[in-house]
């Protein structure tokens, strides 16, 4: 078991394997990384990131983006690190638009469950948040994913006040008739005007009360920074207010691979990046094991108690 410097494992990376992305949601924060990245980590470094990181005993895997579906090898990449001896899980953060397509392939490939942005199930308001996105192809998406047993199929709703708070229950009661689970999040400040943060920020805290309030039991994943579950009737709601919150780092397990080839210890941190490509572009895999393990001691809780 790995810890860094406060004592906490590194259980999981989320890779991010595409700057590019088929939609333009204002609150996207892209892992932190900045611009649009043309040279993209390949099939094998990414493998070798995989492979690297779970020799120091990370179990789960999470492919991100951008979109990680706008990749036309997105199913190679899956059943490449599926398959490492010692690796729980292979899953995937997608917005939906092309899962339909991609959804049994990818269960075929290894993958064992799969995140999808819905802030909304109005579809005036969906094209509003994402530039233009297409809401019929989410649900179709979704449908496809329950249908062929990817497990769970999680459903990420970010809380935008004045557009979706009042969305709560009717995306409860979608999420349990669709067969799937609903994690309401709390908007970040990363990548995100100002101006915009302070129009669209709603706490969640009047929703855990209200939540606590219905739920028939209250858990905290202990897999997940103390993430607050609450067991409805219906479904399952995770709240995610990692915002100013000293449980959510202390308890954080996990660590970024920016779409450029960097380890990336802190997504609320810049500048913290450890160059990674270089190591991988020249096979050095001494040079990328020392990157991996100096990010990880970078490490520190962005809010402190």
């Amino acid at each position: 078991m790995l810890l860094d410097l406060y004592n906490r494992p590194i259980y999981n990376i989320r890779i991010s394997i595409t700057s590019k992305c088929n939609l333009k949601c204002f609150y996207c924060h892209s892992e932190g990384f900045n611009k649009i990245n043309d040279e993209e980590l390949t099939v094998d470094e990414i493998g070798a990131i995989a492979n690297l990181a779970v020799s120091y005993g990370v179990k789960t895997i999470k492919l991100t983006g951008g979109e990680p579906l706008c990749r036309n090898d997105i199913v190679e990449i899956v059943r490449s690190i599926s398959s490492i001896d010692g690796l729980k899980e292979v899953s995937l953060v997608t917005n939906g638009q092309l899962l339909k397509d991609y959804a049994s392939r990818l269960k075929v490939a290894g993958l064992k469950r799969v995140n999808i942005s819905l802030p909304t199930l109005d579809a005036i308001k969906y094209r509003k948040i994402t530039g233009g996105g297409n809401i019929a192809n989410v649900l179709e998406g979704i449908k496809e994913a329950c249908d062929v047993g990817l497990n769970p199929v999680k459903i990420n709703m970010v809380l935008l006040k004045g557009i979706n708070e009042n969305e709560i229950d009717d995306m409860i009661s979608y999420s349990a008739r669709a067969g799937a689970l609903l994690q309401i999040i709390e908007l970040e400040p990363v990548r995100i005007l100002p101006k915009l943060y302070d129009e669209y920020h709603e706490p969640v805290d009047e929703l855990e009360s209200m939540l606590l309030k219905r739920a028939k039991n209250v858990y905290f994943r202990d897999d997940m920074h103390k993430r607050k579950v609450f067991e409805l009737d219906s479904t399952k709601v995770e709240v995610v207010h990692p915002i100013e919150n000293s449980e959510f780092c202390a308890n954080c397990n996990r660590l970024r691979v920016t779409c450029n080839g960097a380890f990336k210890p802190c997504l609320m941190v810049t500048g913290n990046e450890v160059e990674a490509k270089i190591y991988l572009k020249n096979k050095d895999y001494d040079g990328l094991r020392l990157a991996f393990l100096k990010a990880v001691m970078l490490r520190k809780p962005y809010c402190l108690k």
